[in-house]
């Protein structure tokens, strides 16, 4: 049985089970990674850190690859603007 922890998605509550991506807690919550410079939603692209489209701001750190970073409880998430 996987452990439960909740983090905050754009001032959302999302739990999640450990190990989960926070690709994952930003798509269960419903929320875009960041906007492109035209304004459409992105969000991961090649799942492998890579491509630096899943990038959003984890913990009030810039540019994080959210694809290549699990959750943490009391995780703080926002879409990059």
């Amino acid at each position: 049985m996987s452990s439960q922890l909740t983090v905050t998605v754009n001032g959302t509550s999302v739990t999640v089970s450990a190990g989960t991506t926070v690709a994952v807690a930003l798509a269960l919550a419903g929320q875009a990674c960041r906007t492109s410079v035209t304004g459409e939603p992105r969000g991961p692209l090649c799942g492998m850190g890579v491509c630096f489209e899943c990038r959003a701001i984890i913990n009030g750190k810039l540019h994080s690859r959210t694809c290549q970073t699990l959750c943490e409880a009391g995780m703080e998430v926002k879409s990059e603007k």
